[in-house]
């Protein structure tokens, strides 16, 4: 089963208390198909400028990422510089140049519209809604938005996510979107905008899962260093929907096996704590499925009762 993922490809500057990088690579685009990889076939559809490297572009393909809908156009990559807390908690941005990313225009190779599973990244909504109209019978769709799409652009968001089947966002976001401080209570106000599943990423703290007949929660793995966190909730994303991908799953009317979807945010959390390990992607240079595995059993063992 094969998995298109729509988004941001990028560099970063990151700095955090274990030291610093000038320019890695990053986007949101990038860790989700990385962390998918694990899982199912992975296209990436994204734009970099002349500046992207081509050792990046090996990164990817080794990891067996189809990148037919990478465009390249003249121009420099999207670059993000950002610093984090001492408890990396919160950080400041301090340069965002979208640079070939500004006029980013999602076109879907002609081979990616029969795919069956779609995970659209943080971009604008009606590019969202563009690229679901490019795919033909898509079984499983969702994605990820931030809180300047749902202040400034909430009806074309509204307009967006109901048509997906799940929604990826963290608490904050979550009760942005729905107007309600109670996290259960924003839940089921989001559930009635369309999405029939609702994954709220809390960081360190995990994620709970949504569904009408009931939630799921999930703790944060403890890592004894973390350090760098960005990515870390697209790589959730993607060993979410990567699971599911694994798994055929095809809902039908939202039906969805419970323990499919439990898994899936398990796996999202043991991606989400490996992409912590080292700074931006580089973890996934030496991760294996053994390792991933491994992690999530262990989940399992320390939330058991």
């Amino acid at each position: 089963m094969s998995l298109v993922v729509v988004g941001s490809v990028a560099y970063d500057g990151v700095e955090t208390p274990h030291g610093k990088v000038d320019r890695i690579l990053g986007g949101a685009c990038t860790y989700i198909a990385l962390s998918a990889s694990y899982f199912t076939c992975t296209r990436i559809v994204g734009v970099v400028g002349d500046d992207f490297e081509e050792g990046d572009i090996q990164f990817l393909q080794g990891r067996g990422i189809d990148l037919e809908g990478l465009e390249r156009v003249p121009g420099k990559t999207f670059f993000w510089a950002g610093v984090y807390s001492a408890d990396m908690n919160e950080r400041t941005t301090l340069t965002t140049d979208l640079n070939v990313f500004a006029d980013f225009n999602p076109k879907l190779p002609e081979t990616y519209r029969d795919q069956p599973y779609l995970l659209l990244g943080n971009i604008q909504p009606e590019l969202q809604q563009s690229v679901l109209k490019q795919m033909r019978s898509p079984k499983l769709v969702g994605g990820d938005t931030m809180n300047y799409w749902i202040a400034d652009f909430r009806e074309q968001l509204l307009a967006t996510i109901r048509d997906w089947d799940f929604l990826l966002i963290n608490d904050g976001e979550a009760r942005m979107l729905s107007g309600e401080n109670n996290l259960r209570k924003a839940a089921a106000k989001i559930l009635d905008m369309g999405p029939h599943t609702l994954v709220i990423k809390r960081g360190e703290y995990g994620a709970i899962l949504f569904r009408r007949e009931g939630h799921f929660m999930v703790p944060g793995y403890l890592l004894e260093d973390v350090f760098d966190p960005t990515g870390a909730g697209d790589c959730f994303a993607g060993g979410f929907i990567g699971y599911l991908a694994s798994q055929g799953v095809e809902p039908s009317r939202g039906d969805i096996d419970q323990t499919d979807l439990r898994r899936a945010v398990i796996y999202g959390s043991v991606m989400g704590s490996f992409c912590c390990e080292k700074f931006g992607p580089d973890r996934f240079r030496t991760l294996t499925r053994a390792e991933i595995d491994e992690r999530y059993q262990e989940f399992k063992t320390c939330t058991d009762f």
